[in-house]
């Protein structure tokens, strides 16, 4: 059975479409997961609302705790990590995760950061050894087959390579790396633009996103197909 982890991170409730001012990513991830479901409906879905529930950002014993080896543990310790630990067993079980992160000031969401933060964990997601010869970072969800579909929104236009802001597009680039970083190097995404616009050009980039969310769920679908069968 196919797990997907679906997050949103934007601080707008609601979609687009169906609110006034809602979320666009919300609008795109929930394209992502009905159209995937409609091919696989024995897939189970896990949703993890971080625009409208941050995690806590991480601190000073968050980090003391989580280099600490877990065997050592003060109690202290493992209730200062016990949302952390919720939300990298999330990420360990999923096969796919579907983030609709939205751009804020070219990067991704505060909310979103927050998330990363606390399943980006020493001995849970990569590991670390000082005496370890030459690289002592490792992935640890490498040739885990997992799935990365990033889902933004933006208020200009023209952030994908080799257009005129792509520069400062901090969204997918980021993203793409932290995920790199833990060995979830398959990625894909789609993106609405022209937000701050609000003419047809918005409406286009919407048609076109949600077009392009469609056929992503349909690839990853026909991709997985072999192994759910197996």
């Amino acid at each position: 059975m196919t797990s997907i982890l679906h997050i949103d991170s934007s601080a707008r409730p609601g979609r687009s479409g169906e609110q006034a001012h809602g979320s666009h990513t919300r609008r795109l991830t929930a394209r992502f997961i009905e159209r995937y479901l409609q091919l696989d409906s024995r897939a189970k879905v896990i949703y993890r609302d971080v625009g409208a529930e941050p995690p806590s950002p991480v601190t000073g014993g968050w980090v003391h705790a989580a280099f600490t080896p877990p065997e050592a543990r003060e109690s202290w310790m493992v209730e200062a990590l016990a949302q952390s630990d919720a939300l990298v067993d999330e990420v360990l079980a999923a096969d796919i995760i579907v983030a609709g992160v939205p751009m804020y000031n070219f990067g991704p969401p505060a909310q979103f950061k927050a998330w990363i933060d606390n399943i980006v964990r020493v001995g849970r997601t990569f590991g670390f050894d000082r005496s370890r010869p030459g690289e002592p970072y490792w992935p640890l969800l490498a040739d885990a087959g997992k799935q990365l579909v990033i889902l933004s929104s933006r208020g200009d236009y023209g952030y994908d390579p080799g257009q005129r802001l792509e520069g400062i597009n901090h969204v997918e680039a980021s993203v793409r790396s932290v995920f790199r970083y833990l060995g979830v190097t398959d990625a894909c995404g789609a993106a609405i633009e022209y937000d701050e616009f609000g003419d047809e050009r918005l409406l286009r980039s919407i048609a076109d996103a949600e077009h392009a969310t469609g056929v992503l769920a349909e690839t990853i679908a026909a991709k997985r197909a072999p192994r759910r069968a197996a």
